[in-house]
Parts: C-alpha cells; sequence; structure tokens
C-alpha cells in the first residue's frame, strides 16, 4: 500500500531477541548432547556450528535495525548490548566446539558434563528473563530469572576451581593439561556472559521501571 511506503512496518525488536534466545536455547542443547553420554557426539558438535551461524544472521538482523528504526523500544546502547551478549553466548559454545575438534578430544570429562548443566540452566534463565521484558508487567519474573543466574554463575566460579585443581593434581600429560585447561574456563566463561545478558536485562528493567 502507498501508506506502507510512508510509514513502514516498525521492526519488532521483541520478536528478534526471541529469536535470538531460542538460538540460544537450541545450541545449549546441543553442547549438553554432545557431551552427556561420556564419548563427544559430533553430530552435535556440527550441529553447534550449524546453529552459530544462525545465531549470528539473528543478531546481526538486530544491530542492522538499531539505527533504521524509528521507535525502539529500549535503549539503542542496551538493545545493542543484550544483542551482542546472547550472541556472545552462542560463539563461546561454539568456540568450545572448535577446540574438542582442535584437540581431538572424544571423551567428556565429568566436570564438563556438570558444566553442561550448569550452563543449560543459566541460559534458560537468560532466555526466560529476556523474553519476559516484552511486558514489563512481568517484572519480578524478570529479576528472579537475573537473580538465578548469578547464583549460577558463582557455582560455575567454583566449579571451574574445582576442575582446575583436580587437573593440575592427577594430569601428567601437560598438553592434555593445557588442553582441558582452555576447555573448563571457556565453560565458565559462557556462565560469565549469561550474567553480563543479565545485568544489561536488569539495567533495561529498572529504566523502564
Amino acid at each position: 500500500m502507498l501508506l506502507d511506503r510512508f510509514f513502514p512496518k516498525e521492526f519488532n525488536f521483541f520478536d528478534a531477541f526471541e529469536r535470538q534466545s531460542d538460538c540460544l536455547l537450541e545450541a545449549v542443547d546441543a553442547f549438553k548432547k554432545a557431551v552427556e553420554k561420556g564419548p563427544i557426539d559430533q553430530f552435535y558438535i556440527r550441529k553447534i556450528h550449524e546453529i552459530e551461524a544462525k545465531a549470528d544472521e539473528a543478531s546481526g538482523t538486530i544491530i542492522a535495525q538499531i539505527n533504521k528504526s524509528f521507535i525502539t523500544p529500549f535503549d539503542r546502547e542496551d538493545i545493542h548490548s543484550l544483542t551482542k551478549a546472547l550472541d556472545d553466548i552462542v560463539d563461546m559454545l561454539n568456540t568450545i566446539a572448535n577446540r574438542i575438534n582442535t584437540y581431538k578430544i572424544t571423551e567428556a570429562r565429568k566436570s564438563l558434563i556438570e558444566f553442561s548443566l550448569v550452563i543449560e540452566e543459566a541460559s534458560r534463565a537468560i532466555a526466560s528473563a529476556v523474553k519476559g521484558v516484552r511486558d514489563m508487567k512481568n517484572y519480578q519474573l524478570i529479576m528472579n530469572s537475573c537473580v538465578e543466574v548469578s547464583r549460577l554463575e558463582n557455582i560455575s566460579d567454583s566449579m571451574r576451581d574445582t576442575a582446575l585443581a583436580a587437573l593440575f593434581e592427577t594430569e601428567k600429560d601437560p598438553i592434555v593439561l593445557i588442553k582441558w585447561k582452555e576447555i573448563y574456563e571457556d565453560a565458565e566463561t559462557v556462565v560469565d556472559i549469561c550474567e553480563d545478558a543479565a545485568h544489561v536485562v536488569e539495567s533495561i528493567v529498572l529504566k523502564q521501571a
């Protein structure tokens, strides 16, 4: 219609953030399935790469729309920070998948399996918070989800320290030690970035209150 040329339909940032959240949960599910049974499942490692490309596209769409949109639901800077954090979580999962391939790791150690469960919980909590910002009536749900992410980040810090302490005590091969040290640190970083995203969501909610 002629009016559409002068008043184009506004981009729906809430739908876009939910697509990003869905990509995140897909990537987390693939990561968990890749490591949960012990031997690394290469099918799900490859799937993480595919999801990462889809997540990049989703975040790129949002960033491209920030300056094109006449109206945004909240600060453009917050939109950029949130979409970047969500994308960074998937990127870090892809980094771990790449390390597993590069280092030719075939067995998932117990600590990595445990990390996958905490990553899943933190990712579900941040996805819940992100989906909640569509309606500020969800204030309490959003804030509870953000608090849960912070709790899980503290747990992941302790898990990393415990895993590294055991690694340095028991692993005799220095090359294997370096490989697993990087993987454990990257796994903890995934939860760190979930907390970064939670802080952005908290900022958005407080500004809208």
